[in-house]
């Protein structure tokens, strides 16, 4: 089995999570690509102890960039929008 650090990365912190956070207890993370839904559920679960009620994933697609002739692409990523119970929530600080 995989280490629940190895398959969340890092949470997303964006206005539009901020406000899915406080209104729909919504907490979106990037995760590893090859990551399921299953095992996003379980690392959440394990990491922050709370209750999952959904999780839905998505894999976005890198955009591309060009820095004068040369064209190049960022790279693909996963990204988790994790649906907590009521009760629970998550401590998630903005940078420095």
């Amino acid at each position: 089995m995989k280490d629940a650090r190895d398959i969340i990365i890092a949470p997303i912190i964006s206005e539009n999570t901020m406000s899915q956070m406080q209104e729909n207890n919504t907490y979106t993370f990037k995760v590893a690509k090859n990551a399921n839904k299953i095992e996003v559920r379980n690392a959440v679960e394990e990491i922050f102890s709370v209750k999952v009620v959904n999780v839905n994933t998505i894999n976005v697609r890198g955009k591309k960039r060009r820095l004068g002739f040369h064209t190049g692409k960022k790279p693909d990523w996963k990204k988790a929008l994790v649906k907590l119970a009521e009760d629970d929530e998550i401590e998630v600080y903005e940078g420095l």
